[in-house]
């Protein structure tokens, strides 16, 4: 079996001899036509809400160089709006986000015309010289300014709400009535950028003759960036090929349609050249659809014996100027997980989304489980203080047993598996929670603030219902496999080639799995959400599976026997009971292809539901008083993704989703002015975290509940840190502010902020 091996990525040997072709790299022996190859630049926006009074491009055009400036006229007519649906029960307005704004610009960084010209210099000089006269409008900064309402962003949207959602399940205010406790917990998630280290960028062809409009693109898959487009440029999905290369990360900020895809999509076509662009750090930073951005007011009710009674939440999200496809599911996710980990019979959530004069709102790893498990965990901590009972005990008397799946949280999920007290036990035992407690009672005698938490989560996973592969014979027995999940960091082609060679009794190497290609194999979903060896997985193993058996009917005839005397094994059919070489899968190949018949498996794998991977987490700082600084000393990570395919892959996801989620802890906020303006544009502003800041210990297990959801058991993995971790480091942090009656208080834990919470707190009363 090669499933369940920590084998090494065969994506990797490209990417270290700097062989990989990016979306940037790509020239004339990718298949781009270069001859008339044209660079574009896009301006944008310089303020956050206005009318577009007049755009003078003349002194653009007279630029040597300059080949043309678009601006929305000449693009209205031929291009529409992004496609927004609801989903899960919400409620959604009509604002759909656009490719340029024409009118009214809603939010700094927002395309308002775009230059081509023959170098990238040349066009950046020319968008220099695009000037643009606005009409100052009152900007919508905060989700408070849009509650206020006096200034709408959109006709016909009252109050600025863009998407409403609401469920509850029992007797809430009867819960509250009877609680012996009730914690409550005013909290917010700033917005955050999912900063990959490849921005986007794109090159664009069309081809009159076969009205054939091409797209390579830096995008997480083939398949919405075709839907979004022949949607926006109105064209059939038919007309376009998608082509996916390396992609330097995503992490979300890739699954729609950038709209600046569609600009050079639509200068393509109009004029006849080849479009190619890419944008730089600041602007990627403005402009690209970010994450996270919420409010919340959550209460919980405790009886007597440290039970969860009910709970109550009002949620608001701060979802920007526009709608793209995915921007509602976010925050209904969050809204539809707020039970947690928890048995809780009586629940109450609601949700506004508001409009606001920033960049939108989309998917950023995890897209609504780091805000659900945050805002959760959150609350049950303060319910551990205001109670006496011990955090980690108050959650084992509250977890979902593990006789009790399927199980219904209330709010529109129906939990597959779990063992959610074995995950918390493991944490607690990696941590060493009883030592570091005793740590911290001899530390907090010297003056020291040393905090510990431990958070669990469950996360929604593989959504999108289903995922195609195909799987083909071709010479020397060896299988093309092509998926509908495009890879953009994760591992897929060595992952299922795992899997592949399972199915077929082969060696992974004996598997070649393409994707990213809109025009190759059957048409797909994608990669997002966690879903990739759920549902990616399973379709390939039936693909492969079919495949054998169609490849077993050819084998048969070359014996001469009935399949049923013939046993498999090894890539290889033998008389049953009997000897000699037999028939292997190079001589069906040979047979099938000398026939002009070659095998070919196509599959779908459709799920009846989500899957819900889950774990617990754990973090111990300590808090320097002097300067406020947090010393993130230990992060502990216990992961159930059900059947894990490739363990030393998983163990890089979690890796890497644990170091975005001390990022969101520690260091990283979107910021803007009372304009509207962004005051992070560049990494100076806008911090990540580097090497010292990744220099905690971090200890890491893998548990295994199978999901019976899917044939191969398996969950997802690739959004566990960024979930798990926020809440285990507010937790500690928190913990170690104990001294100082602090409840509460909102990421990031900056140097500054904590700084002056304990000065605020020293200049009033004497604390250790």
């Amino acid at each position: 079996m090669y499933a369940g091996r920590p084998m090494l990525r065969r994506e990797d040997a490209a990417l270290l001899r700097g062989d990989a072709r990016f979306s940037d790299d790509l020239g004339a022996g990718d298949g781009v036509p270069v001859e008339d190859l044209v660079h574009m630049v896009v301006v944008r926006s310089t303020v956050a809400h206005g009318r577009v009074r007049g755009i003078d491009a003349s002194e653009a055009l007279a630029l040597p160089g300059t080949v043309a400036v678009v601006t929305g006229a000449d693009l209205a007519g031929t291009i529409g709006p992004y496609p927004v649906s609801s989903r899960d029960g919400s409620a959604v307005a009509d604002a759909p986000a656009r490719v340029v704004a024409t009118d009214t610009v809603r939010y700094v960084g927002e395309p308002v015309a775009a230059v081509l010209a023959r170098s990238r210099a040349e066009a950046e000089d020319a968008a220099e010289l695009v000037v643009v006269d606005y009409e100052p409008l009152d900007p919508v900064v905060t989700i408070d300014d849009a509650r206020r309402a006096g200034s709408l962003l959109h006709e016909g949207v009252p109050g600025n709400v863009l998407v409403t959602w609401s469920r509850s399940r029992g007797d809430v205010e009867g819960a509250f009535r009877s609680a012996a406790v009730v914690a409550r917990c005013r909290m917010q998630i700033p917005r955050l950028a999912a900063a990959p280290m490849e921005v986007r960028a794109c090159v664009a062809a069309y081809d009159a003759g076969r009205d054939l409009l091409t797209l390579w693109a830096s995008a997480q898959d083939p398949w919405r960036q075709s839907a979004h487009l022949a949607a926006t440029l109105r064209r059939d999905e038919d007309s376009i090929r998608v082509v996916i290369p390396e992609v330097g990360g995503a992490f979300g900020s890739k699954g729609s349609l950038a709209p600046e895809y569609a600009i050079a999509a639509w200068c393509a076509i109009h004029h006849g050249r080849t479009v190619r662009w890419f944008e730089d750090r600041s602007e990627n930073l403005i402009a690209a659809y970010q994450g996270r951005g919420m409010e919340a007011d959550v209460e919980l009710a405790v009886g007597a014996e440290g039970r969860f009674l009910a709970l109550r939440a009002s949620l608001a999200a701060d979802l920007g100027a526009h709608l793209y496809p995915n921007t509602p599911n976010v925050a209904v996710t969050t809204c539809m997980l707020m039970t947690g980990c928890y048995d809780i019979e009586a629940v109450d959530v609601r949700l506004e989304g508001f409009a606001t004069n920033k960049v939108p709102i989309g998917p950023y790893r995890g897209a609504g489980r780091p805000e659900a498990a945050f805002f959760v965990e959150r609350v049950v901590d303060v319910a551990a203080a205001r109670s006496g009972i011990d955090p980690v005990e108050l959650r084992r008397r509250n977890l979902v047993a593990s006789d009790a799946f399927p199980y219904d949280n209330g709010l529109g999920y129906v939990y597959d598996s779990g063992d959610y007290a074995g995950a918390l036990d493991e944490a607690c035992r990696l941590v060493d929670y009883e030592g570091v407690r005793a740590e911290q009672r001899a530390a907090r005698e010297s003056g020291r603030l040393v905090g510990v938490g431990i958070a669990n989560y469950v996360e929604r996973a593989a959504p999108g219902g289903w995922e195609v592969a195909e799987a083909r014979l071709v010479a020397g027995g060896r299988v093309v496999l092509r998926v509908g999940s495009s890879a953009h960091g994760q591992g897929h082609e060595t992952t299922f080639a795992q899997i592949a060679a399972d199915a077929l009794g082969v060696s992974p190497d004996d598997v070649e799995v393409r994707h990213g290609d809109s025009a190759e194999g059957p048409r797909g979903v994608g990669t997002f959400g966690s879903r990739s060896v759920t549902l990616g997985g399973s379709a390939t193993l039936l693909a492969c599976t079919e495949l054998l058996a169609r490849a077993g009917v050819v084998a048969s005839s070359l014996a001469r026997c009935e399949l049923g005397d013939l046993d498999y094994r090894d890539g290889r059919w033998f008389p049953v009971g009997g000897t000699g070489d037999g028939v292997g899968l190079a001589d069906v190949a040979a047979a099938t292809l000398d026939a002009g018949e070659p095998i070919v498996a196509p599959a779908r794998f459709d799920i009846e539901a989500p899957v819900f991977s889950f774990g617990t987490y754990g973090a111990v700082v300590e808090i320097d008083p002097e300067t406020g600084r947090v010393d993130l000393r230990r992060v502990v990570a216990v992961d159930d993704a059900g059947v894990v395919v490739n363990p030393l892959l998983a163990e890089g996801q979690v890796v890497g989703s644990t170091v975005q989620g001390v990022g969101a802890s520690l260091y990283e906020e979107v910021v803007h002015d009372a304009d509207g303006q962004p005051l992070s544009g560049s990494f100076v502003s806008y911090g990540i975290p580097d090497a010292p800041g990744s220099a905690f210990e971090l200890r890491t297990a893998l548990r295994c509940t199978p999901s019976p959801r899917n044939p191969l058991g398996a969950k997802g993995i690739g959004e566990a840190g960024s979930i798990g971790v926020p809440p285990a480091v507010a937790g500690a942090v928190l913990d170690a502010l104990a001294p100082f009656g602090v409840e509460h208080l909102d990421p990031p834990y900056s140097p500054e902020r904590i700084w002056r919470l304990v000065r605020q707190d020293a200049g009033s009363a004497e604390r250790p």
